[in-house]
C-alpha cells in the first residue's frame, strides 16, 4: 500500500481588542487617530509578546531544526494574517524574523487568507472581499518575498459554493482549503483531492479526526487515547489510506492552547521526525495540489468552517446581536471608502471576525471556547455586543462630520448614515 503524504499547515492570527467604549465616558473623542480611539493597543501587546514566547518563537526554533535535519524535507505552510503582521512588526519583531528565515529555506510556503481575517466574503457584495484578498497576497508577497501564494485559505475555512467561485474568478489560485465534514464528502475519506464541481479549483479538505486529536484533545485526560505519544500518532498515519492526509490546525496549538507542561512542543518535534523516519513524505498545500489529481468532485451548498460542533457560520452569524451587529456595520462601507485612510482602516479592522465570536449565545463546550478567547472575562455576549455597537456609533458620527466638511471634493455626492442609537 502507498503512503500518504503529509499535508501539515498552520494559522496564524491575532485579533485587534476592542476598547472598553462606554457612552458615558468621552475620553475616547479626545483621540483624532479611530484606530486608537476603538482598539486596546496594550492589551494586544500584553498577549502577542505572551504567545510570541510560549509558542511562536519556540515552536518556530523546531519547525527550523526540523527543515535542517531532514535536509529540507520536512515541509509546512502556515497562513499568516495581515493584523498579525501589523501586531508582529510592532511588538515583537523578531518572531517575524525567525518566520522570514523559515520561508527562505524553501520548505515552508504561506498560504492566502484575507488581510483582516474577516467575515467579508459573507456579504453579498465581494469587492471588499477580494480587495482585502488583494491586500493579503501583496503583504505576504512584500514580506516574504518571492511569488504570491498559490493557494488559499478563507478565514476559519469557511466556504461556500459562491465563496469558490469568488477565490476561483481571482485566477490566481490551484488550490483551496476547507473542512472536511461528512455532509459535504458525505462517505467519501478528506484524505484526497477533490475537483469542485463548477470551478478549476482543487479542494484539500481537512482530517478533521487526526487534526483535532492534537488541536483539541492532546492535553484532554479524559480523552482514551491519552497520552498521545508521537509512536501512537505515527502510527495512526502509517495506517491510513489516501493521497494525503491534511493535518490543519491553529498554530498557537503549540504552546498557547495547550502549555508547554503538557508536552505539546516535545510532540511537534518528535511527531514530525518518526513521520520522516517511517517513510512519510511531507508536501506544502501547493505541492499537493500539484502531486495528485482529484478522485471525484464536490459542491458545497451551506457554508462549512471548522469551527464549533456545527462546523458552519454560526460562531460568528445566527443570533439576533451577531446579524444586526454585522448589517450595522456594513452601512458604513461607503463612508470608509470615501474618507480612507484612518477610517479605513478603523472600519476594516472592526471587520475582524473575532469581534462577532464574541456576541456567539452558545452554551456547553463551544460557549466555553468563546469565551475563553473573549479578551475580557468580566463581560458576556451582550457586554461586548453593547461596546461593538458603541464603538460603531462613534464611527458614523466621526464619519459624517468628516464627510459633512467642504474640503472633501468628490464628484460622488457623500453618503450621509443615518444615525445609530448608542446602547446603555
Amino acid at each position: 500500500m502507498t503512503k500518504p503524504s503529509i499535508c501539515l499547515y498552520f494559522h496564524v492570527h491575532q485579533p485587534t481588542r476592542l476598547n472598553r467604549h462606554s457612552v458615558f465616558d468621552k475620553s475616547h473623542r479626545s483621540k483624532n487617530n479611530p484606530m486608537d480611539a476603538y482598539f486596546d493597543h496594550n492589551l494586544d501587546k500584553f498577549y502577542f509578546q505572551k504567545i510570541a514566547k510560549q509558542c511562536y518563537l519556540p515552536a518556530n526554533k523546531i519547525i527550523s531544526e526540523l527543515i535542517e535535519e531532514s535536509d529540507g524535507k520536512f515541509k509546512v505552510s502556515f497562513s499568516i494574517t495581515g493584523v498579525w503582521i501589523e501586531q508582529c512588526k510592532k511588538y515583537a519583531p523578531e518572531v517575524l524574523e525567525s518566520f522570514k528565515k523559515l520561508v527562505k529555506t524553501g520548505s515552508v510556503e504561506i498560504v492566502d487568507e484575507t488581510y483582516y481575517h474577516s467575515l467579508s466574503s459573507l456579504w453579498w457584495d465581494q469587492a471588499e472581499f477580494k480587495n482585502q484578498v488583494k491586500k493579503h497576497s501583496d503583504l505576504i508577497t512584500e514580506t516574504f518575498g518571492g511569488q504570491a501564494p498559490k493557494t488559499f485559505r478563507n478565514t476559519e475555512l469557511l466556504v461556500n459554493d459562491n465563496i469558490i467561485s469568488n477565490v476561483d474568478s481571482i485566477g490566481r489560485y490551484t488550490g483551496m482549503l476547507a473542512e472536511g465534514i461528512e455532509r459535504v464528502l458525505g462517505w467519501r475519506s478528506p484524505n484526497y483531492i477533490y475537483s469542485h464541481k463548477n470551478n478549476s479549483v482543487k479542494m484539500l479538505f481537512r482530517n478533521y479526526r487526526l487534526s483535532d486529536d492534537i488541536g483539541f484533545r492532546f492535553s484532554d485526560r479524559g480523552w482514551k487515547q491519552w497520552p498521545l505519544t508521537a509512536d501512537k500518532y505515527v502510527d495512526w498515519l502509517n495506517n491510513s489510506e489516501g493521497q494525503t492526509i491534511n493535518l490543519f490546525m491553529d498554530y498557537e496549538t503549540f504552546g498557547e492552547h495547550h502549555w508547554p507542561g503538557s508536552g505539546i512542543m516535545e510532540f511537534l518535534y518528535w511527531f514530525a521526525k518518526k513521520s520522516t523516519e517511517n517513510g512519510l513524505e511531507f508536501k506544502t498545500t501547493s505541492q499537493t495540489v500539484q502531486s495528485y489529481k482529484p478522485i471525484s468532485s464536490v459542491e458545497i451548498n451551506g457554508t462549512v468552517s471548522w469551527a464549533d460542533m456545527e462546523r458552519d457560520a454560526s460562531a460568528w452569524l445566527g443570533n439576533k446581536i451577531q446579524d444586526y451587529a454585522f448589517s450595522t456595520y456594513w452601512e458604513l462601507e461607503n463612508g470608509a471608502n470615501e474618507l480612507g485612510g484612518n477610517y479605513l482602516d478603523a472600519w476594516r479592522t472592526l471587520g475582524v471576525s473575532d469581534h462577532y465570536m464574541y456576541l456567539c449565545l452558545k452554551s456547553w463546550s463551544d460557549g466555553d471556547v468563546h469565551k475563553h478567547f473573549s479578551p475580557y472575562k468580566d463581560w458576556t455576549p451582550y457586554d461586548n455586543f453593547i461596546n461593538y455597537m458603541n464603538i460603531l456609533s462613534d464611527l458614523s458620527r466621526r464619519m459624517n462630520e468628516q464627510l459633512d466638511k467642504p474640503k472633501i471634493e468628490t464628484t460622488i455626492k457623500m453618503p450621509t448614515f443615518p444615525a445609530i442609537p448608542e446602547i446603555n
